[in-house]
Order: C-alpha cells, then structure tokens, then sequence
C-alpha cells in the first residue's frame, strides 16, 4: 500500500511554530498551529469580535487524500473520489464508496489525526451507498445495462478481509441506503434515474422506483425477507416514476425517504406500509445573487415559489426530520427545513444558511444561476448530549453545524470547511470526531485530488473562518483576495482579482478581531460605474488618503498591464501604461504585487518575460513624480514541478519583502516562502540595460503554517502586509470557490 508520501496526510500540530532562528513566536501573534486555534477563529458564528472564552468546537484535525488507498503499482491518475462513507461499529475503519474506481475504500482511523490506508475492495459495478453494521459493510452496487433496464445489487462485505459475505438482487437501480438503530433492517432506496438527454430531463421516465428493505438477524443479511414498498401515485408530480433519492430510518424504524425529482417525502413502515406522505414545499427566496457568469457578488434578486427538491434527508428525534434542499430540475432553495413527521412545516432557513456562506468568503458564484451553495448531504448525531445537525454544502465545499436541541429553532454554531464538493459524512460520537468525503477529484486540471476530512470535538475556539464578513453593517460577498497593505494601527486592505471581473472592490479588514473582519467594500471606479478591464493583483497606499493599484495584464482578453491611481473614494484618477521597453517582452504573468518607498513604486513580475534570464524575474520601479520606469534582477527558485514566480511585494524598514510561490497543491507543495532583500539593493536600472540581481534571504517557509489547518496545502498564497508594529500578515486566494474548496486563511506572524 502507499503510505504517508502518496496519502497526502496532514496531521495536526500540538507545538507553537517557530521563526527560522528557532524561536518559538508568541501566541497572540499566531493565528494557527493546532487544533487549539490560537487566534484565527471564533467559537460560534454569533461571535465577530473580541475575545471568546474556551469552549466546545469542531475543529480539522487531519485529512486524507483517497488516490492514496490505490496500491502500489496502480496509475495514481486515474480519477477516485470518496462519496459516501460510513464506519465500524468500533469507530476504527471507514469505508467510503468510490464510484469512478467502482471501489470500496477502507481508512484506518485508529490514530484520527493519521489515518492510514487499508487498501480498495473491487465491486463490480458502481457503488452508491454505504452503511456499516459492526464490522460489515454493506455497499449499494449499480450494475443497470441502461436508464430503461437498470439493475443493481447490495453487497455484504467483512470489513477487514474484503470478502463478500452475501449479496441480494434489488431489482434496480440503488441510490442511498441507511439501517435501523436496533441493526435489525436495511433500507435502500431505488431510484431508477432518469436520462436527462431525454424529454428536456423531466420525469416521467419509466421503470419508476420504489424502496427495498432487508432483515438482518446477527448482522447477517436475508434475502428471503426483501420486500419492496411502491411509492408510486403519491406525489403531485409525476407520480407514476418516483425517485427515491435518500433514506433515513428512527428508533421507531419508520423510515423517511426523500423523492428528489418528485418534490415529496414518505414516511414508510418497517414493512414498507406508507405512513405518510407530503409535498416537500416550495420556498420564497430574496435577496440572492441569481444569476451566472457575471463576475459579481450581487444579492439582490429574488426567485419566487423555488421548488425545495431535497437530497439528503435525517431523522432529528422520532418526531422530525430535517431536509437538504439542494434541488434539480426546478428547484433548490439553498437551505434546509424540518418537517414534523406530519407533514407539519416546523423551521424553514431560507437564505440564513447561504447568508453565513457568504460571510466566510465561500459563496460559489459561477453556481447563482443554478442553486446557489446546493445544500446536499447531511449528518445528525448528538455529541456531550446536544444533537448537532452538519449540513453539507456541495459547491461551496463548507459544513454547517446547528445546534438542534429545539427542532424550531436550530442555531448555527460553526462552519467547517471541507474539500472539494462534501458528498457525505459520517458522525462516531464514541470518539467526537466528524468525517467528510469530499467527491472532487481535479486530477484532469492538475489540481486537488478527492479526500476524507476528519474533524475532532473538543474544548478549544474555532480554527475557521480566518476571516470573515459577518458583523458588518451590510452583507458583503468576497473571494480571491490577492494584494494587501497594512494601514493604521490593525487595519489592511485587500484587493480581489480577475474572477470578480465586474466587481473590482477594495476590502477594509480589521485585525484587531478574531477571526479577522471585513467591515467595508469599496468598489473601484470609473466615471461613476464598476471599472471594467482590471485584474487587480497588487494595492499600496499613496500617502494621500488613496491607492495605487497593480493589474495584471492579459492581452490576449483585452486586460492591459497598467498601473492605477485611486482615491479615497474608490476613483480611478490615473492610469499609467507600461513603456514600450517592457511591453516588447511582455507574456500574460505581469505584476503580481506593488509596494511604495519614497517616490517610487516597484512592482513585482510574477514570471519571466522574454528578455528576462532563467530563473530570474523583474522588480519593476516607477517614479511618480518623474515618470520614469527602470528594473531589478530578483533569482527565484527553480521549480521542482510546475512554475514558480512572485506574488506579492512589501517595503518596511530596511527591507524589500516578497512571496515567492511554486503553483503545486498539497504533498506536491515545495516552495511557500517569504524573503527579504536590502532595500539598498533596490536601486532600478534602465529598462533595456544589463539589470542587478538583488540578493534575497529566506524569512519563512508558510508550508508548516498552511500544514497546520490540517487539510492539504493550497496553491495561491498571494497576499502580504506588515504592519507599523512589524507583525507580517499573509493570505491566500481561493479562486472565488471555482475548482476551489474556498479556504481562505489569513494569519499573521512576527
């Protein structure tokens, strides 16, 4: 089996990092280290300012990237992901389904913050579901020939030999499954998808679905009591094709199944009798961003009558059940709602939970149009008696967590992030910990492999967010924060990018809270509307109340490389193009940084440009006053994979301090660093001259800091601000949540 180089595990740290002279840094100036989250969080979301007192949280203590369970030998590029997981009755093992390997993959877990590989177990078709019963898992396998002949089977397997112990025909095509409290049944719904190549991707589509259910005596599955209960003729909507997606089961084994396409939900009888049933409902959203690929976090439309289509759906007491309202052909209502058992409406969320999205910076905006974060999966179990309920959002790759004590009245105590896409979780109580299987696999797009993402219940405050929105007079939406610069006292500001192409904003953060605060947005302008045509990489203060900001170029999208002035009111008042002497050499990677020393600004070249030697990158000066440009020589690392280059440029004191990145994500990650250069060194020469390299010393290695939230380690480390009192402040860029998990850490350090 791979072991520790191939399973990108990040365990989590119980030691105070040190400066590279080996000094342990003092606490308050952290922001990260262990799961006792020192000063980059919050106990509940309630909380955006000042101190917290210790409390119980839900923390990331280790992550494991599932391409690791393939063994040695096999082609580690090939597409897995981790679905849907479930564990032993000892807490020990997980097993998660892996549709694309048509696997079941195993984790030991009996070091939480080390999990280790126990290898894959061949299926033979496509899993769906699983659900563990003691030391058996039992795994729901598609096998359908077509959409019109589907087919499927539920596999008994021994945990630890992989052998199958049994296997049941259900008679189509398996989606989820789930078994009673006493273990004495098993339910598996059978949804019988529908192809959505075909008449527009409604259903109607025959053969429609039902639900299956299997006794187990001593954990042993019997074919002989398989019975099917018909859930046809019950919705308003295509009653003659449900499609039962989801499945939940109580002590009193009444089981709940949700019917995504068909708006409804049943609540059957351990014989398969229906108790009730009921229409799902319908939501009236306001206040949401609603529309697609405009580059702009705009909450300010509304869908009216939006259809809740659940997913998940689970048991909260014998009395209520809670649904994830992710949606499909016409509806998801970005939330979730509990249901009495009758069908009485108990809570409904509306906008609430994507309002807190939002907040942390996770909001997914390429999805607006779509349904929005797409609650989809869901977990409840109680932990030190409180039944939390952790709510999956899909695209925005968070967990929320509600406390459910009142069934009308659910709190949101946390929200942790995930990777990519969270499909399933899985709560083991016994040890308070909490696991995710996150589906997205980018190994096509070199980026982030699939994982399972263990978190640990214990006393101490929230690591995540890192940085957070909440608490400002107004709802403002943020992402791919790139450029920072310190202002006065404990204040920065940021700039996000190019995803935002129509919303180029200037973030006011305080960091005198924890978890730090946006408290303003101040769009950059020109004459009166949104500037257009910007990819702002880079901010410094002009020393007169404004700006001025670095855009990268792209050429080849009309995006010129230029330099702009603005005011303290968010207007562009001068823009400066590069001189022909530069844009002879130009390539797309242009400033990714500005900083201000006198009457110059120098500007940092993510990478090289035409003239430039290998390995080396330009630091590129403009005097304001006299308008002329000249350059320096910095030597940055040469790459072990992928590219290296600039992110970022700050001058303070004697020194010139810059980021200098590699584009590699987790184990891959080699190069995360802040250097220094003497400021005497930074003296330009002509463009078009034999330029100096400047010499550089290694002030940080941030792979430990950004190993210390213990999920792997992200590509984009982009901003840098230090502030008058010599504290360093270091954010990365999430991608505005596109093939992003979202993850935004701002920490600092001195």
């Amino acid at each position: 089996m791979l072991q520790n180089l191939q399973t990108d595990v990040v365990q989590s740290a119980h030691t105070a990092p040190k400066d590279n002279k080996g000094t342990s840094m003092p606490i308050r100036t952290l922001c990260l280290t262990s799961t006792l989250a020192l000063c980059a969080g919050s106990a509940t979301l309630a909380l955006t300012a000042g101190a917290a007192k210790a409390d119980m949280t839900f923390n990331r203590i280790a992550s494991f990237a599932v391409m690791g369970n393939m063994a040695d030998g096999e082609d580690l590029t090939r597409e897995s992901s981790a679905e849907i997981i479930s564990v032993s009755e000892d807490g020990m093992t997980l097993a998660y389904t892996d549709s694309p390997l048509g696997v079941l993959g195993r984790i030991d877990i009996t070091d939480p913050a080390n999990p280790k590989p126990l290898g894959n177990i061949e299926l033979g078709g496509e899993p769906t579901a699983v659900s563990v019963v003691g030391q058996t898992a039992y795994v729901a396998v598609n096998t359908s020939e077509s959409y019109t002949a589907p087919s499927g089977h539920l596999s008994a397997i021994d945990l630890a030999s992989g052998e199958e112990l049994a296997q049941c025909d259900l008679g189509g095509q398996p989606d989820s499954t789930a078994f009673a409290k006493d273990s004495s049944f098993i339910a598996v719904a059978i949804e019988n998808e529908r192809d959505e190549d075909l008449g527009d991707g409604r259903v109607g589509q025959m053969p429609g679905g039902d639900v299956v259910m299997i006794d187990l005596a001593d954990g042993t599955m019997d074919c002989a009591t398989l019975r099917h209960a018909d859930v046809t003729g019950l919705a308003a909507i295509a009653p003659e094709d449900p499609e039962p997606e989801f499945t939940d089961i109580n002590a009193l084994g009444e089981v709940a199944v949700t019917m995504q396409e068909n708006n409804e939900i049943v609540i059957l009888s351990r014989d398969g009798e229906v108790i009730n049933h009921f229409s799902a409902g319908s939501v009236d959203l306001v206040g949401i961003d609603a529309t697609d690929e405009r580059g702009a976090l705009l909450f300010t439309e509304s869908q009216m009558g939006r259809l809740r289509e659940p997913d998940a759906v689970q048991w909260i007491d014998d009395d209520h059940i809670a649904i994830a309202n992710e949606g499909d052909m016409d509806g998801g209502s970005r939330g979730f709602t509990v249901f009495h058992k009758d069908g009485t409406e108990v809570y409904e969320s509306g906008t609430s939970f994507e309002q807190a999205v939002i907040q942390v910076g996770h909001y997914p905006d390429k999805r607006s149009d779509a349904k929005g974060i797409e609650p989809e999966g869901m977990e409840i179990a109680t932990f030190d008696r409180v039944p939390y309920m952790f709510l999956l959002a899909e695209r925005a790759s968070v967990v929320g967590v509600y406390d459910m004590s009142d069934p009308a009245s659910p709190v949101l105590k946390q929200i942790l992030p995930s990777g990519i896409a969270p499909e399933g979780a899985v709560a083991i109580p016994q040890r308070n910990l909490l696991v995710t299987a996150n589906e997205a696999d980018l190994i096509e797009d070199g980026g982030v492999r699939s994982h399972v993402m263990i978190y640990e219940y214990a006393e101490g405050e929230a690591a995540y967010p890192t940085l957070t929105s909440a608490g400002a007079d107004k709802l403002i939406g943020w992402g791919a924060i790139s450029g920072m610069v310190a202002g006065e006292g404990s204040t920065l500001y940021a700039v996000n990018d190019s995803f935002y192409s129509y919303q180029p904003t200037i973030f006011t953060i305080d960091t005198s809270v924890s978890p730090a605060q946006i408290t303003d947005a101040l769009p950059v302008t020109r004459a009166g509307m949104p500037a257009q045509k910007l990819d702002m990489e880079g901010i410094t203060l002009d020393g007169k109340g404004g700006f001025w900001i670095a855009s990268e170029g792209r050429t080849d999208r009309l995006v010129p490389h230029a330099l702009y002035h603005v005011n303290a009111k968010g207007e562009i008042k001068d823009e400066i193009a590069l001189p022909a002497e530069l844009l002879a050499h130009e390539k797309r990677f242009g400033f990714e940084g500005i900083t201000k020393v006198g009457d110059w600004l120098w500007m940092a070249v993510q990478r090289e440009w035409g003239d430039d030697p290998k390995d080396h990158v330009k630091l590129v000066a403009y005097n304001v006053e006299t308008e002329e440009w000249g350059a320096v020589l910095y030597p940055k690392a040469k790459p072990d994979a992928g590219w290296t280059g600039l992110s970022e440029i700050v001058a303070h004191g004697d020194w010139v301090y810059v980021i200098e990145r590699d584009n590699q994500i987790g184990a891959a990650a080699v190069t995360k660093k802040v250097y220094r250069i003497p400021a005497t060194d930074m003296v330009p020469g002509a463009l078009g001259s034999e330029l100096k390299v400047v010499t550089k010393e290694e002030v940080r290695d941030l792979i430990p800091d950004l190993k210390s939230w213990n999920g792997y380690v992200v590509d984009k480390v982009e901003g840098l601000a230090v502030t008058e009192d010599g504290t360093f402040w270091v954010s990365t860029d999430n991608d505005g949540v596109d093939d992003s998990s979202g993850e935004t850490f701002l920490w600092s350090f001195k």
